[in-house]
């Protein structure tokens, strides 16, 4: 049932530390980001790889409002679906019959999780799960009708990058569902998530994450978001894929 694709790396998906490497080299000053990235991929596989066993006990409930806002969109919806950063596959029971699934994620170890349930519960619409990079995706322009990123953003190196790649997967007409926490403007909340900020590498996730990182694709159109769960401390977004 399974692929089993290594993490690969797009040639024409360029890091800013490419950029930079490609300036020094041509003399020129390194480009200055404006928000450079405090994880990298070594934290977020050694977090994961901790949270692997525990992930669903742990945060089962308290991510499942957001979980269950997103399934109710994409089980409307047609075609294959692509879930970005599937994680021990917790969604994937979920998903109605009618859909193709693909679930991608870093760790390995979570990815050995979504395969026991998805070979114990006899999972029908999953049709592949990767070990892959999603700042460089193995996918041809405009694969998924659907593509979901439930928790995902705040935890990569590179969001923009990913979001990059999102756009790019998703075919004209199709729909990004973006779950996840993104950063308060005021608050106690706003105050929780500075006093956590430092301690991102140990997350593995990103307290202070802005959602206009995810809503600046010249590629997408956004058609709605709506705030879930406790206090609304999670946010649905929904985006559309312009036609071409």
């Amino acid at each position: 049932m399974f692929e089993d694709k290594s993490r690969r790396r797009n040639p024409s998906a360029t890091t800013m530390d490419d950029e930079d490497r490609r300036r020094r080299h041509s003399g020129a000053a390194p480009v200055a980001s404006a928000s450079p990235p405090r994880l990298d991929e070594a934290a977020v596989l050694a977090a994961y790889s901790r949270w692997a066993p525990i992930y669903d006990w742990v945060f089962g409930r308290v991510f499942d409002a957001g979980r269950k806002a997103a399934v109710e969109i994409i089980n409307r919806r047609r075609g294959a679906l692509l879930e970005v950063g599937v994680g021990t596959g917790i969604t994937l029971p979920r998903y109605a019959p009618h859909l193709t699934v693909t679930g991608i994620d870093l760790s390995p170890a979570m990815l050995a999780v979504a395969r026991r349930r998805v070979e114990a519960g006899g999972i029908a619409t999953v049709a592949a799960l990767h070990e892959m990079d999603a700042t460089c995706l193995g996918f041809a322009d405009g694969s998924f009708e659907t593509v979901a990123v439930m928790y995902t953003i705040t935890v990569v190196p590179h969001p923009d990058a990913v979001m990059a790649e999102v756009e790019r997967v998703t075919a004209p007409g199709g729909e990004a569902i973006i779950v996840s926490h993104f950063a308060s403007e005021s608050g106690w909340r706003r105050a929780i998530e500075t006093a956590l900020t430092p301690f991102t590498k140990k997350l593995g996730w990103r307290p202070d994450f802005p959602i206009d990182r995810i809503l600046g694709r010249p590629g997408f159109e956004l058609i709605e978001t709506k705030r879930l769960g406790l206090f609304g401390i999670f946010t649905v977004a929904r985006l559309r894929r312009k036609a071409d």
